[in-house]
């Protein structure tokens, strides 16, 4: 119970501190959802249809891949899932801490997929109602990220399909401040995550995590 507990957190913390890298990629569609709609809540209504649908393809990919990380662990393989999702946990502790950028490297894996989802997004922009946003967050959840993909590897360790899920959820809804964020609120998360005491600190927890998590701390959990 406590190294899922852990685990959960370490996946909101993830989610948290890639606001940076988050907004990149996504703050672009994120705030044309904010914008041209004079009704009362209609623009936070569509921003948060989009997340909806973007921390939901976060989640089946997390029960998709756990099914196979279940399956690694019933051939007696858990040790090496294991030891990858501890090395995966503190290689994002190196680019949360901003001392090694390689886990965006992963986003080269997805390309393919990519160029097949992209095209079917088109006719929901713009996405000027919950629904098309709420369809545009499921297809954008799928983009190519480093971060996202470090996580989902990570997550299959959880050996089965729900825990695998639910860290995928914890690692979407760690996103969500910053994304549902708008203007002055979101240059401050932002600035917030940026500073480099912030980002070294939850760094360092992120990979003193990822070591509790390799093999050898067995005895522990």
């Amino acid at each position: 119970m406590i190294q899922s507990s852990l685990s959960f957190t370490a996946a909101i913390l993830i989610g948290l501190l890639g606001t940076t890298h988050c907004l990149a990629m996504c703050g672009g569609i994120a705030s044309s959802l904010s914008l041209g709609d004079q009704k009362p809540g209609g623009a936070f209504t569509r921003l948060f249809a989009y997340n909806l649908g973007r921390i939901s393809s976060y989640t089946l990919a997390g029960f998709l891949l756990g099914v196979v990380g279940a399956g690694i662990y019933q051939t007696g393989a858990g040790t090496a899932l294991r030891s990858l999702a501890g090395l995966l946990l503190i290689s994002m502790g190196l680019y949360v801490g901003q001392w090694w950028l390689g886990v965006t490297k992963l986003e080269s894996i997805g390309g393919y997929l990519w160029r097949l989802i992209s095209p079917l997004l088109k006719p929901l922009l713009p996405a000027d109602n919950p629904i098309k946003a709420l369809l545009l967050g499921i297809g954008w959840g799928w983009l190519p990220c480093g971060l996202v993909y470090s996580t989902l590897i990570w997550s299959t360790a959880a050996g089965s399909a729900t825990g695998s899920a639910l860290l995928m959820l914890g690692f979407g809804l760690g996103t969500l401040p910053g994304m549902l964020a708008t203007g002055l609120l979101a240059r401050e998360l932002k600035n917030l995550t940026r500073k480099a005491g912030v980002r070294k600190a939850a760094g360092i927890l992120l990979i003193l995590m990822g070591l509790w998590t390799l093999p050898w701390g067995s005895l522990t959990h």
